[in-house]
């Protein structure tokens, strides 16, 4: 499985074909591998937990619903329990992998079968390779890179039909979490303003080895194409200041001195780019009571507002000449 930095002293990186010998100087040394049997040992630095149930195996293939055409991203292939499954579905499936141990054996394990010229396997932490044509991912995540993959996935060009994803049990409901329920947050809007996802199954710890200390869950990500016509870099900037404190009303998070100055900043950074004469002149604290007394913003809390109050309300700030970037 990826993880999202390098250790001292690892594989420096590179591509494997499955169709070429493992123990090649292009592939990897396996010096550092501990095994039994055919099993490699997890290494918890990398957040390896092996998906071990045949049972969700398939489901989660099944659940994928890959075509004979299709070209599939794998990330975190692990031992290749998982990617020998999606070879027998797919065109060609690209897999990155950060611990060099699993790409030898993941490359070995299919090496001399009739879908061994259908695999690459590319050595390299997943948040700082450069993406493959594709168009399905699969993949086990380690926690400590889940909010930047989903990210980087949802701004990955040309646009893909879906990634079917397993995450620890709280990371993956907040993916879907709606207005008014306790884990919509950040993450949850954003999202959802790029993507719809679906909650596909629950995986309980023992079907891991080892068995993590929290359940996961498997869920199903597909794009927005097109997207929504708005500057996510803007409409981020907006989020971030709202959720700091999601549980109070939209006046009691952006009415303070903080506030005030960050927006401030703002209008003179876009007059500037703009080169537009007296926007700084803006009343940021009078347009920011002004919104928030409008009848859809008035008491209501941050926690309680759906994609389309926030692209609204969003819409009210800018029409007023206050910006969140």
């Amino acid at each position: 499985m990826p993880k999202s930095s390098k250790k001292k002293g690892s594989y420096a990186g590179g591509t494997v074909s499955a169709a070429s010998n493992p123990n090649s100087a292009s592939a990897v040394s396996a010096s550092s591998t501990k095994s039994t049997g055919n099993l490699l040992d997890p290494v918890k630095a990398y957040g390896q937990n092996f998906l071990k149930n045949p049972a969700i195996i398939d489901a989660i293939v099944q659940k994928s619903n890959i075509k004979p055409t299709d070209t599939v991203l794998e990330i975190g292939p692990g031992t290749g329990n998982l990617t020998v499954k999606l070879l027998e579905r797919c065109a060609r499936l690209n897999a990155i992998e950060y611990d060099p141990r699993m790409v030898r054996e993941v490359t070995k394990r299919v090496e001399g079968t009739p879908e061994s010229n259908k695999l690459t396997v590319i050595h390299g932490d997943a948040l700082k390779t450069a993406f493959p044509f594709f168009n399905v991912c699969v993949a086990n995540v380690p926690y400590q890179i889940s909010s930047g993959l989903v990210f980087k996935l949802l701004g990955h060009r040309p646009f893909f039909k879906c990634a079917v994803m397993m995450f620890q049990e709280e990371f993956a409901l907040r993916l879907s979490a709606r207005p008014g329920e306790s884990l919509y947050c950040r993450l949850s809007v954003n999202t959802q303003l790029l993507a719809r996802v679906d909650q596909l199954m629950k995986v309980g710890r023992n079907n891991f080895r080892p068995p993590p200390k929290v359940e996961s869950r498997v869920v199903r990500i597909e794009p927005r194409n097109p997207p929504p016509p708005v500057n996510f870099t803007e409409w981020d900037g907006m989020v971030r200041l709202l959720f700091n404190r999601k549980n109070k009303t939209i006046f009691s998070v952006l009415n303070n001195k903080s506030t005030y100055k960050i927006l401030e900043e703002n209008v003179k950074t876009k007059a500037a780019f703009d080169n537009v004469k007296g926007a700084v002149e803006i009343d940021v604290k009078k347009v920011i009571a002004e919104v928030c007394e409008m009848e859809e913003y008035k008491d209501k809390r941050v926690t309680r507002l759906d994609i389309d109050d926030l692209l609204k309300l969003l819409a009210e700030f800018n029409e007023r000449g206050i910006h969140f970037a």
